[in-house]
């Protein structure tokens, strides 16, 4: 695509993805969020279609940044760190996810004497157990 891997690092400390770490790293993010903003304020085009223009705008900007990830070059020890603090904090998110489904137990019961739910912290902790599966499943297949 556009964007090259060597003018991005992977972000380590704050949050997921990449950080630019070259001039043509943030040339690139620059001109993707100027375009972005340039698009907006078009007159002369329907609400509907700078819509559409910007949602594929945003999308082919995911994908391009999503190939820069995957063709990253990573050390073993890179690999290594990278899956502990993805292991780490799932284990934290999971963690919040159940609390979360505690408290709303706790204070549906209170309000209405039967425990309600949000679906979508269920269906949040059930997408979680079914990518480990799948993932275990594949790697137990590829040794």
């Amino acid at each position: 695509m556009i964007a090259q891997p060597q003018w991005f690092a992977r972000r380590k400390y704050l949050g997921w993805g990449l950080y630019p770490k070259t001039w043509q790293g943030w040339v690139y993010i620059a001109v993707m969020i100027a375009l972005l903003v340039i698009m907006s304020f078009v007159p002369t085009v329907s609400a509907q279609t700078v819509q559409t223009v910007t949602l594929i705008w945003v999308g082919l900007c995911i994908v391009d940044i999503a190939d820069v990830m995957v063709r990253m070059n990573k050390d073993e020890r890179e690999k290594i760190h990278e899956a502990f603090a993805e292991r780490n904090a799932l284990w934290v998110m999971l963690a919040v996810l159940v609390v979360a489904i505690g408290y709303q137990a706790s204070q549906s019961i209170v309000k209405t004497g039967a425990p309600t739910f949000d679906p979508f912290i269920i269906a949040a902790i059930f997408a979680g157990l079914i990518a480990k599966a799948i993932t275990n499943i594949y790697l137990d297949r590829k040794d």
